[in-house]
């Protein structure tokens, strides 16, 4: 049975409120994901939340069976109200159900690169919005996950979580500067495609290579002419209208799709 907590003085409210901020993240070693789509996502991916909070009254089979599961590996399940939700997740209106996680791992050397024929590299992302759709576009195309370089945003944030409507929970995510990742790179197998506005060749032009690495950068200034020397094939999108370019994730999202299609072709 659930155990009821209704008082905002409730020291696991403080402590799951603080998840919220990125210090509190990285101290818990814990985060926040919200809605019962999300969560049962995070379910049907292997991954359950520590603690479950659901508003009294929630009644729903799926949140039944989420909950069943969270107590049977022991975690904690409780009820609790509309206002105290509001409280934890910091939205005015909040979803009727919210999951405490345990941050994953993202160290690069647990990534296996044969695990899949494509993986996304981001570099100085700082949009939530832009990572929560690059990780579902890259659930979309079958990717491995996603390896963040450099200074790029929280994946565990409130706003990147939710943006990323559960995607978060079905690719691996991995963390590394750029000296670190180059170095494990080219330990192994794999083919960097980067994306510049520089670059002399069109996307549809290049034989793509298995697995394949590809790169977008920072959504103002793109990549840094170092990292694009890095590349082993650089690609760019015709812009025929008057925009001189496409959104990080869209620009992702445009070349993956011509990656694997060449593949299923």
């Amino acid at each position: 049975m659930p155990r009821q907590i209704t008082a905002f003085s409730n020291p696991l409210v403080k402590d799951v409120r603080a998840l919220r901020e990125k210090k509190g993240r990285r101290s818990q070693g814990m985060f926040i994901a919200e809605g019962l789509r999300i969560l049962t996502e995070a379910r049907e991916a292997g991954r359950l939340p520590a603690i479950l909070f659901h508003a009294a009254g929630t009644a729903h089979p799926l949140l039944d069976a989420l909950a069943a599961e969270v107590e049977a590996a022991h975690g904690d399940v409780i009820e609790t109200t509309p206002d105290i939700l509001h409280k934890l997740s910091g939205k005015d209106n909040p979803q009727t159900v919210l999951g405490v996680y345990r941050a994953f791992d993202t160290a690069l050397e647990r990534i296996d690169r044969s695990a899949a024929p494509l993986w996304i590299v981001a570099q100085s992302l700082r949009d939530p919005g832009n990572l929560g759709t690059i990780l579902r576009t890259g659930d979309a195309v079958g990717a491995g996950g996603l390896i963040l370089i450099d200074d790029c945003v929280d994946p565990f944030s409130v706003e990147a979580v939710r943006a990323t409507m559960g995607a978060l929970f079905t690719q691996r995510i991995a963390t590394a500067d750029w000296a670190s990742f180059i170095a494990w790179l080219r330990s192994g197998e794999g083919e960097l495609i980067g994306t510049s506005l520089k670059a002399n060749q069109d996307y549809q032009q290049p034989s793509y290579g298995r697995p394949a690495f590809l790169m977008v950068g920072n959504e103002a200034q793109g990549l840094p002419a170092d990292y694009e020397a890095e590349c082993d094939t650089l690609v760019k999108i015709p812009m025929l209208g008057r925009a001189d370019s496409l959104n990080a994730a869209v620009a992702m999202a445009v070349v993956a799709y011509e990656i694997i299609n060449q593949w299923r072709r």
